[in-house]
């Protein structure tokens, strides 16, 4: 009773909900457009080979990797990594992910300013997040430490607005690779519709992360400004 604070978690409970369908959603449409092949032919990892080529990254390597939608495209190594499901296959899912991870490769190299902030950010988020949850809980249980709560707030502020730019970055990298697929012929105009349903769901996670994270944040907010008043 002492950390509800409604109306926010009840609004907090509705995005959890949306989470957990938003998980199951990616999931079942993954597996659905897993068992359309692409007209091509082409695998995850020869879509993604010839995208990053076509885009002058022949350097950026393409790894297998273990496990299932754990695909990623780490900035650091400079290399895409795929789910051995994605890396392997010639489903619409398995390039249609597979390009996606291409497309934050190219928003890397053009310097993409969603991007360049969100690399910027990083080194501050780990930090902030390691001690905005310790900071939150000491001011909840402390009342009378209420300065304790702001700074958690603020600290959990640099969480949410990471959170927040992760969108951009993840519809940008949709977006360029559907173009880039159709205009490299991987896909045909027909396919494009499995293409956008894999991709769609796909970023209703992150939506859905977001949204948590913004409730949560004004939740916090409205029992500081009341403690204040």
């Amino acid at each position: 009773m002492f950390y509800f604070s409604y109306p926010w978690d009840i609004l907090i409970i509705a995005a959890f909900g949306l989470s957990i369908l938003a998980s199951f959603g990616v999931r079942r449409t993954f597996n659905r457009w897993s068992q359309v092949h692409t007209s091509s032919g082409m695998t995850g990892y020869e879509a993604a080979r010839r995208m990053l080529d076509a885009n002058g990254l022949h350097d950026v390597p393409i790894e297998p990797i273990p496990g299932a939608l754990s695909d990623h495209y780490d900035p650091i190594s400079r290399v895409v990594r795929l789910s051995e499901p994605v890396y392997y296959e010639n489903s619409i899912s398995a390039v249609s992910v597979a390009c996606h991870e291409v497309g934050h490769a190219i928003q890397h190299k053009v310097h993409y300013p969603m991007l360049v902030m969100r690399h910027r950010m990083f080194p501050l988020v780990n930090f902030t997040s390691s001690f905005a949850p310790i900071l939150i809980i000491a001011g909840l249980i402390f009342q009378q430490f209420n300065f304790l709560l702001g700074l958690g707030i603020l600290f959990f502020s640099a969480a949410v607005l990471f959170q927040v730019v992760t969108l951009p970055v993840e519809f940008n990298a949709s977006s360029r690779a559907r173009n880039l697929m159709v205009a490299e012929g991987f896909i045909t105009n027909e396919e494009e519709t499995g293409v956008a349903k894999v991709l769609n769901a796909a970023a209703m996670t992150y939506v859905a992360a977001a949204l948590i994270a913004v409730l949560e944040l004004l939740k916090y907010i409205s029992i500081f400004n009341n403690r204040n008043d």
